[in-house]
């Protein structure tokens, strides 16, 4: 292993090109319901955890309804401080409401707001580490404009091509917006294709249609950036499906039932992997040892190259602080 001590960013770097590092790269995210909803409270929470940690890098985690919001779904914050935000009015209750769905200007409303957010997270790191951003699929908006995924499905059924024109504009304010991220500082997006991205929730067939074409639109606006993340979301997941996605890396539950291995997407394809360890029961009241134990297994699999070290997806807000920092100190050569 490299015997120099790298900064953040060119250990992170140097992890997506597969070349030798100090130590394995590793993060964590995770919600914080009651500041997501401004700007500077997004920008405060994700700082706080990025220097309490340590991290090698950040994967902004902003409330998952933005998405939504400047398309007319109407969302609250709830009574607790640990749930996701509610529902009060969807966006879309009927097919001929698709028509709404056209491409926003992506520097006001809840977008904007996250631009913002992200220029406050980069000017006070300046440099410090890298930064990426959560870009829903275009589907996965549609499920949020919506509010149901069930319904959605519906339509693919009942009304394909005015849904298929929903989500082409859908996929246009995407790549603006991502665009923006980059302008902003973020160095990449962390594109998600949440509940669709399992076959239980839809098929590859199905996939191909409905969200590969306007998952690329999105991509393509960003190709060029060097930290772009694609997450699979779920067990029984379509990941092999989407191995020539143009992303610098591949993010999924490699522990999750009916999931591939680490190593064996690695195998397949010339991009990073990353994740390793649980983002379930284990992470939220397991013991620092299954997370120690985790780690270790996830980076003797890989080598240690082309790996970054994290939980399969966003983890509990209530995850105790140890099992956090043995994540973070833990094995990580």
């Amino acid at each position: 292993m490299a015997t120099e001590t790298l900064t953040r960013t060119e250990r992170v770097l140097a992890a997506l090109r597969g070349e030798e590092v100090d130590r394995v790269p590793v993060s964590a995210w995770w919600h914080d319901f009651a500041r997501e909803w401004s700007p500077h409270g997004l920008a405060e929470a994700t700082l706080e955890a990025y220097r309490q940690y340590g991290w090698d890098f950040i994967k902004v985690n902003p409330r998952a309804c933005y998405y939504a919001e400047d398309w007319g779904a109407r969302y609250v914050q709830a009574d607790a401080a640990n749930k996701q935000p509610i529902l009060v009015e969807p966006g879309v209750s009927s097919p001929e409401h698709l028509s709404r769905i056209q491409p926003l200007d992506v520097s006001r409303g809840a977008y904007g707001e996250q631009v913002e957010s992200l220029r406050i997270i980069g000017e006070r790191l300046a440099g410090e580490a890298p930064f990426i951003q959560t870009v829903f699929s275009p589907l996965a908006v549609a499920s949020r404009i919506t509010g149901s995924t069930k319904y959605v499905q519906r339509l693919m059924r009942e009304s394909p091509d005015r849904l298929m024109e929903a989500l082409a504009a859908i996929a246009r304010t995407l790549a603006e917006y991502s665009r923006a991220c980059l302008d902003a500082g973020a160095s990449g997006i962390f594109f998600a294709t949440v509940e669709w991205g399992s076959r239980d929730t839809i098929s590859l067939e199905d996939y191909n249609r409905f969200a590969r074409p306007f998952d690329l639109q999105a991509l393509a606006a960003v190709q060029g950036a060097p930290f772009n993340v694609l997450h699979v979301c779920r067990d029984n997941n379509h990941l092999l499906g989407l191995l020539d996605y143009p992303v610098a890396v591949f993010h999924w539950d490699a522990l999750g039932k009916g999931n591939p291995s680490l190593k064996g997407v690695l195998a397949r394809t010339g991009a990073a992997v990353m994740g390793g360890v649980t983002h379930g029961d284990a992470m939220t009241s397991g013991s620092p040892a299954v997370i120690a134990k985790q780690a270790e297994r996830a980076i003797i699999e890989t080598g240690g190259r082309c790996f970054l070290l994290a939980p399969g997806c966003s983890i509990e807000p209530t995850t105790p602080a140890v099992n956090l920092r043995t994540l973070a100190q833990g094995p990580r050569r």
